[in-house]
């Protein structure tokens, strides 16, 4: 039933997952975290939600329009329950505009691969990046990924590896500019500090680490078996692939380099673990298998999130 109804990508899909992600949203807000918010600080959380909404729609638009996963919402699916699995991130509002900017530079270097306007895609990604660092510095590190995907696509040409420097010197001169309108000229300086901010109080909270390690555990078994699974795909798509692990490997880096007690930056990393889970899913044949995984793939998320309300 699960697999049949997610197995397709009708408007109702989106329609249950965006209310359920509406409800789960303020939900964790109000009643998990206690957060009281004045009217402007309420309209500011509800962009902040739309942001989180408008992801989705990337998430959804760079799978089916690159045909990285098959025409299914399960990517969605998994997006929204590994929220519930780490419902702290929705909390950070640093971490939804981050994530939000970075979807925007995988969806421009993913679509490299059809190989028309590659300097304008290069630099579009480089400026979101340069954007998404406005909100966690180090997730500059994300520039890597830039550089593969020209490594991959369209190397010998020496101008695509200077593109990257060029949209690095607009943000930058764009951001200096507004920022002394604002009266804040030395944001950048106090900004970019690139601090090791490593919080081993977390990582050594059983709860919480436990739950990363599965999470990486899990990702990484399905992205080998997605991998595995693309002997016979085209280069293409094995091409984007690699983009993909790559941002999630950047993406952990980014999370163990920012993990502090109000910073959740592993919501980056949500995309190409949605990718990977979906690809394995699809590579399930027998339909009662597909069915029990999917159902367990439901109830674990929501059993790990009541555990942890019950100790709060």
């Amino acid at each position: 039933m699960i697999s049949s109804f997610f197995g397709k990508t009708k408007p109702i899909n989106y329609i249950i997952v965006l209310s359920f992600l509406f409800v789960f949203y303020w939900f964790v807000l109000f009643f998990l975290f206690d957060r009281v918010y004045s009217p402007l600080q309420l309209l500011f959380q509800t962009t902040v939600f739309v942001l989180l909404m408008l992801s989705f729609f990337i998430v959804n638009f760079i799978t089916k329009r690159n045909k990285i996963t098959g025409t299914n919402s399960f990517s969605l699916l998994f997006y929204v329950l590994l929220i519930v699995v780490f419902p702290n991130t929705i909390a950070d509002n640093s971490a939804v505009f981050c994530s939000f900017f970075l979807l925007l530079a995988i969806r421009r270097l993913i679509s490299m691969r059809s190989l028309r306007n590659v300097k304008l895609k290069i630099f579009d990604a480089s400026v979101w990046v340069m954007v998404s660092s406005l909100f966690y510095d180090w997730a500059l590190l994300f520039m890597l990924v830039v550089f593969a995907a020209i490594y991959i696509y369209e190397p010998k040409n020496f101008r695509n590896w200077l593109v990257p420097f060029v949209a690095l010197f607009t943000v930058l001169m764009i951001s200096y500019s507004m920022l002394i309108l604002a009266g804040h000229s030395n944001f950048l300086v106090t900004h970019y500090k690139f601090a090791l901010q490593f919080n081993t109080t977390y990582f050594l909270d059983w709860g919480n680490g436990t739950r990363l390690i599965l999470y990486v555990l899990i990702t990484f078994i399905t992205a080998v078996i997605a991998f595995l699974k693309l002997g016979s795909a085209g280069l293409g798509k094995i091409a984007s692939m690699r983009l993909i692990a790559l941002y999630f490997i950047v993406g952990m880096i980014l999370k163990v380099l920012t993990t502090t007690s109000d910073a959740y930056p592993i919501l980056v990393t949500f995309f190409p673990a949605a990718v990977f889970m979906t690809n394995y899913i699809e590579s399930i044949r027998k339909a009662n298998v597909k069915e029990i995984v999917l159902m367990a793939c439901m109830a674990i998320p929501f059993f790990v999130f009541l555990v942890e309300v019950t100790i709060k």
